[in-house]
């Protein structure tokens, strides 16, 4: 079926062609009728199944020929790298019409963010965080919005953004339309849906929470200090022409990527210790090939939009099932096909057997013959050594540590 037979305003199915866009998805295809009448969506789809057009669509539809004045739709995003993803295709829809949108994200320059705002620019695609600081500071209003969209609405929860968000809907008087998008539906996201839209139509692409058609999964049983030795084996030894691998941290993540530099592969770092300009050029970079491994903590779970990516490594095993049905999304996108391997250590298997009944499935274990698994630990060093059997320093040693003009006392625990 073909982008005109919904019904689409010729200038956007002029550019779903010059974008690529071959037919609609199976949730574009189901959305956009009941969004083009106006009725609230709660739509559930894995990752990598076009959810951004499918509200993208029908907004700028009803827009085209309306009076202009004031922002009319908001898009909410959990992360900075997925709103500036949604900005980018929202401008790509857009470029046959008057329409005019703006992103409104942290790690950007504000001046330029609170001008449009001001300016009520049609659609506005923000993070709730930074979106909350400009409305607080009365930079903007919307009295005319009537159209919300929530999307990865799971992941506006799990990272803590739903009290900014329902502040954000209070500010909304004049809503009258809203569409909530997410690849998983816990009870709290069903709660929610259930205050915030009005008869919502329901569209549920997939059983809920598992992972997109296309992508085979495998674990690799490993000891823990084996993994890195493992990660280097599959990508000598398989061909992987574009891998995406994550670690539970940004230290870890920083020390892998150089590791896997140091075998000749480009290698890009994606995690909360590099600046937003370093991110979009790690984004942008591997996007367009530059880089055949990116190496990432949990951020890039969702946002990541590549096509791609053929192999998803995970070095360890989320705490959270969730976390690794968003991690695979990464590949395997917009029917393509694609490879998950997690690398499991022995006290991760229940972990696992979470993930497991999470998806459905049992996954392969897959141990390679050519690998040696034998190989001991390396010893501790003379500072892990005294690390073990130092006593954690109370508040007043590291305050006087400070003021002597020391480094800091212990370890600092890895955060993300």
């Amino acid at each position: 079926m073909p982008f005109k037979a919904l019904g689409l305003h010729p200038s956007l199915v002029r550019a779903t062609t010059e974008l690529g866009y071959k037919e609609p998805t199976p949730v574009q295809a189901s959305a956009i009728p009941f969004a083009l009448t106006g009725r609230d969506v709660v739509a559930t789809a894995q990752t990598g199944t076009g959810k951004t057009a499918a509200f993208l669509l029908p907004i700028l539809h009803r827009f085209i020929g309306q009076p202009r004045g004031g922002t009319r739709a908001l898009i909410l995003s959990p992360t900075r790298e997925l709103a500036e993803q949604i900005s980018e295709v929202c401008r790509g829809l857009a470029k046959h019409t008057q329409i005019q949108s703006a992103l409104v994200v942290g790690g950007r320059p504000m001046g330029p963010q609170e001008k449009a705002l001001r300016a009520g620019v049609d659609i506005i695609v923000a993070t709730p965080g930074r979106l909350l600081d400009f409305l607080q500071r009365g930079a903007t209003k919307f009295e005319r919005a009537t159209t919300l969209v929530l999307d990865e609405a799971d992941s506006l929860f799990d990272m803590g953004f739903l009290p900014d968000v329902k502040r954000i809907i209070a500010r909304m008087p004049a809503r009258k339309h809203t569409m909530l998008f997410s690849a998983t539906m816990p009870p709290v996201i069903a709660k929610l849906a259930s205050e915030v839209l009005r008869d919502p139509a329901s569209v549920q692409i997939g059983r809920r929470s598992s992972a997109a058609v296309g992508i085979t999964q495998a674990a690799y049983p490993v000891p823990t200090h084996l993994k890195t030795a493992l990660l280097r084996h599959l990508l000598r030894e398989t061909e992987m022409p574009s891998v995406l691998v994550f670690t539970r941290t940004k230290h870890q993540a920083k020390k892998l990527a150089r590791v896997v530099a140091a075998d000749g592969f480009k290698v890009a770092e994606l995690h909360s210790n590099r600046t937003p300009s370093q991110r979009a050029t790690a984004m942008e970079g591997f996007r367009r090939g530059n880089y055949q491994v990116m190496v990432a903590t949990n951020i890039a779970a969702r946002g990541l939009d590549v096509n791609h990516i053929t192999h998803v490594i995970s070095t360890d095993v989320p705490d959270v099932p969730e976390d690794y049905v968003h991690r695979i999304g990464r590949t395997g996108r917009a029917g393509a096909t694609g490879d998950a391997f997690i690398l499991v250590s022995r006290d991760e298997e229940e972990s696992l057997a979470r993930i497991e009944r999470q998806v459905g499935q049992r996954l392969p274990r897959i141990t390679l013959p050519d690998f040696d698994y034998t190989l001991a630990a390396p010893p501790p060093t003379p500072n892990q050594q005294q690390g073990r059997g130092q006593a954690k320093p109370s508040n007043k040693q590291q305050g006087q540590q400070r003021a002597q003009g020391g480094p800091p006392i212990g370890r600092p625990g890895n955060r993300r």
